[in-house]
């Protein structure tokens, strides 16, 4: 009788939200799998923040059956506000500019999107890798304890450990990038006056501003400015905050309660390339940084595991060897994640000044945007599926 060829093992480096789903969906590709991160799985629930998931992410999680566990925790939006304040022009986004292929998914036609916080996203992940009969969780353990990558080790290694990741330093793969001036500073707060399904983007002078809804009444905020100025309004105490919010955020919204502490951070852009390395590819942040203007990180960070899965499925039923699955998975995340690092540093410099001549091509383009829903569906396309519209086999 012919040999059961042995089974396929790949080790995970890195258990945040986009290492944990590469190392389900790995195990559910039929490989053996060992999920390594230093922090417990009670520490890895403990960040305050939230996620906005377009439909190629809901795709994913429908494929990994996540998406029904995670509803209780969603909050769609169903219109989508850019505004650009210096001009006073307004383009609105609603699921009629989805793709036709959206606008009837997940028993939600209207919804562009979805906003997901942190702790519920974990907690099912969690769940969901505990019960998985071929991953081994290595949670809570120092590096020195999880064994080296060596030619006897894993016929895969995924380094899903974060900007800094440690598995890319010892791959000896590089990353070219540089910091924005702008900073980052997201809060949870509670607002009046404002729709539950309705999500707001503004380009200030300053930068960015995005007001994504939670649900009863409370919205995460990710305000981009010069990092200087949001590390001091972090400073700031509650009521002092809370002044200087009103005057950034729309109209209609009043801000009423704090509901966590203001955190500012710097913003980069960061690519890595080559992506893999022998037994070694890149994933998420490990990979690439973009500026988090429109909501792309963690759509992208997404669509590297769902062309990881895609290979890794394709590998395991022997279409291919191991060998060559990074180089495979390489070549077709590439352009991606060019595109989006690109498109998104464009915005940022096209929206985030008041430079004369700049001025009327940004008001010539949101008319447009706004009298033409081809072009409205072209963007909303390019934003939820990423724009090479990559569709998963």
């Amino acid at each position: 009788m012919p040999q059961t060829p042995p089974a396929l093992r790949a080790r995970v480096n890195g258990a945040g939200p986009s290492g944990a789903l590469a190392a389900l969906a790995l195990a559910r590709a039929g490989w053996q799998v060992q999920l390594w991160d230093p922090l417990t799985p009670a520490q890895l629930c403990q960040r305050e923040r939230a996620y906005a998931l377009t439909h190629s992410s809901r795709e994913l999680l429908e494929q990994l059956d996540l998406w029904l566990p995670l509803q209780p925790s969603l909050a769609p939006f169903r219109r989508l506000d850019l505004w650009d304040r210096a001009l006073q022009c307004q383009v609105v986004f609603t699921g009629r500019d989805l793709p036709a292929d959206h606008r009837t998914a997940a028993g939600d036609p209207a919804a562009v999107g979805w906003i997901l916080q942190h702790r519920p996203l974990m907690a099912a992940l969690l769940e969901a890798l505990r019960t998985e009969p071929r991953l081994q969780l290595q949670l809570g353990l120092p590096p020195s304890v999880v064994p080296p990558s060596t030619d006897a080790g894993p016929d895969l290694l995924v380094a899903a450990d974060g900007h800094a990741s440690p598995t890319r330093l010892a791959a000896g793969l590089r990353r070219w990038g540089f910091a924005y001036r702008q900073g980052c500073l997201t809060v949870q707060v509670r607002l009046r006056g404002g729709r539950p399904d309705q999500a707001w983007e503004l380009f200030r002078p300053e930068g960015p501003f995005a007001v994504l809804p939670l649900g009863n009444d409370a919205y995460q905020l990710v305000w981009s400015a010069p990092l200087p100025r949001l590390q001091g309004l972090q400073s700031l105490d509650g009521a002092a905050f809370l002044d200087a919010l009103s005057a950034a955020l729309p109209e209609e919204l009043q801000a009423e309660v704090l509901l966590d502490q203001p955190r500012a951070f710097p913003v980069a852009w960061e690519l890595a390339w080559p992506l893999h390395r022998r037994r070694c590819v890149l994933l998420g942040e490990a990979a690439h940084r973009c500026h988090p203007v429109g909501g792309q990180g963690l759509n992208l960070c997404w669509r590297d595991v769902a062309v990881l899965a895609a290979e890794a499925r394709r590998c395991a039923e022997g279409r291919f060897s191991a060998a060559r699955l990074p180089g495979r998975y390489a070549r077709r995340r590439i352009l991606d994640m060019l595109v989006v690092l690109l498109a998104t540093d464009l915005l940022v410099r096209i929206f985030s000044n008041r430079h004369v001549l700049l001025l009327p091509l940004r008001r010539l383009a949101l008319a447009l945007l706004a009298a033409l829903q081809p072009l409205r569906r072209l963007l909303l396309s390019a934003m939820t599926d990423g724009p090479l519209r990559l569709r998963r086999p």
